[in-house]
């Protein structure tokens, strides 16, 4: 394909056009962002109403499928004026649109010498796409008590975001969700509000599930943001079982560039009771750039539905086997305990258990040292939260605590999470919507390495 045909196709991807109607979008008030390791706030904001107010929104807003709507096109995202474009056309001339080799070759260096997009003006491109829809829940970050003395200039927060995007294909042809209206599945703007929530809150590493855009989408927009991402599909996806699919679905790693450097990459494919599953991870040893400290954050997503709950703990023992032998110094896994020197690790990922399963049991006893971080949203600092999850499909309701973000409770503090929203605030139609584009809810939390601060000049 050429330069001009390949420009073409992903122009007819990511344009949007222009919608007429006076229902105008709450707007989004975003604070001042600082760079990474900076002081972090809060910088989501919505408008009144509750639940009436969204619901009342979602009833106004119906917006077509169509391509164009009178005579005007805005392509805010991939428009030829546009820097974003610019940086997208010049990774296609570089490769085809086909996906690449499903373990491709690691090189972070290679988009170095993309021009980089302003996450500033691709935040408002976002919100001008998306003005006819409600804004996203307002959320807030929720500092655990004594956090505030670990903070230290030489030894700032790194911002974790964990997230089950919902593959478009399954969200549009499989999973059945009842109570959302098609066009709030629309790819042309549920990318857009999927951007803006991870624009909103610029993590240093982001951790994601259920990608089947990512060659055309998130790889080349997050590396003109300065992201180096990693890539593995699920072997058999369902995603393929779909008319006009965009390939198959899988985890994705991204990391700053300008944070850290990457030491090594493992692609692994689970098994279970000594046979190869369709789930996979990803395990990224990184150097962070201030500290000069390593380390290691794996995403994954483990077996969905109930009666395989056995199989889910079979794959989680094997993902924490593989991790106890990359994190330790001298490359054993040993299951006694963590060895000194041990690399601290992040696992995010979403895990379909909830903390009742065996599997959860396995990871907050592990070796390894690990704890799951939104514990200490609860009052007790021993609570996981109610949900992370909240949809209706045909078989009924499902509210469920599925996604967690694990770490090295030794090596490295919570200063901060961001909390989730209450119920009123999701509304009764429940996930996906109009204004949140996943059936599941992100996690972010900033982590700070517990060493204190002379040792990590």
């Amino acid at each position: 394909m050429n330069p001009a045909r390949r420009c073409s196709t992903l122009l007819s991807q990511l344009c949007v056009t222009s919608r007429g109607g006076s229902t105008a979008r709450i707007p989004l008030s975003p604070g001042a962002v600082s760079a990474p390791g900076g002081t972090r706030c809060c910088l989501s904001g919505v408008g009144g109403g509750g639940r009436a107010g969204v619901k009342e929104a979602c009833t106004q807003l119906r917006p077509s499928r169509a391509r164009t709507t009178g005579n005007a096109q805005v392509c805010p995202m991939g428009g030829g004026s546009s820097r974003l474009f610019g940086t997208l056309a010049q990774s296609l001339n570089r490769a085809s649109l086909a996906q690449p080799a499903p373990y491709p070759e690691e090189n972070p260096d290679q988009d170095q010498d993309l021009a980089q997009a302003d996450p500033d003006e691709l935040l408002r491109e976002c919100e001008a796409v998306l003005q006819r829809r409600p804004a996203r829940p307002h959320r807030h970050l929720v500092y655990p008590s004594g956090t505030a003395s670990r903070r230290h200039k030489h030894n700032p927060a790194i911002r974790i975001m964990q997230w089950n995007i919902l593959a478009q294909a399954l969200g549009e042809g499989k999973d059945g969700f009842v109570r959302c209206p098609m066009d709030a599945l629309n790819w042309q703007e549920r990318k857009y509000l999927i951007m803006e929530e991870i624009l909103t809150y610029r993590p240093d590493v982001l951790c994601l599930q259920e990608v089947d855009h990512y060659y055309d989408t998130f790889q080349p927009i997050l590396a003109s943001l300065g992201y180096q991402g990693s890539f593995l599909a699920k072997p058999w996806s369902p995603c393929l079982d779909v008319e006009q699919n965009n390939g198959p679905d899988g985890c994705a790693l991204f990391y700053r560039r300008s944070r850290f450097s990457l030491q090594a990459t493992a692609h692994l494919r689970l098994s279970a009771m000594m046979l190869p599953t369709n789930q996979v991870a990803i395990v990224q040893t990184l150097i962070c750039r201030v500290t000069g400290q390593r380390l290691c954050v794996a995403v994954t997503h483990l077996k969905a539905r109930s009666g395989w709950e056995r199989f889910r703990s079979a794959q989680g023992a094997d993902l924490l086997q593989s991790l106890r032998s990359i994190t330790s110094p001298s490359g054993s896994s040993s299951q006694t305990e963590a060895a000194p020197g041990t690399v601290p690790l992040v696992v995010c990922g979403d895990f379909n258990a909830e903390p009742s399963e065996d599997v959860y049991r396995r990871f907050s006893s592990s070796a390894l040292g690990l704890n799951s971080a939104y514990k200490l949203l609860s009052s007790d600092g021993q609570t996981e939260p109610a949900y992370t999850t909240w949809k209706i499909r045909p078989s009924g309701e499902s509210c469920s605590t599925l996604d967690y973000i694990w770490y090295s409770h030794g090596a490295l503090s919570v200063d901060c999470l961001l909390d989730i929203p209450t119920e009123e605030q999701i509304g009764p139609d429940r996930l996906p919507s109009y204004h949140y584009p996943s059936d599941h809810l992100s996690l972010l939390c900033d982590f700070s390495f517990r060493e204190e601060p002379h040792r990590l000049m």
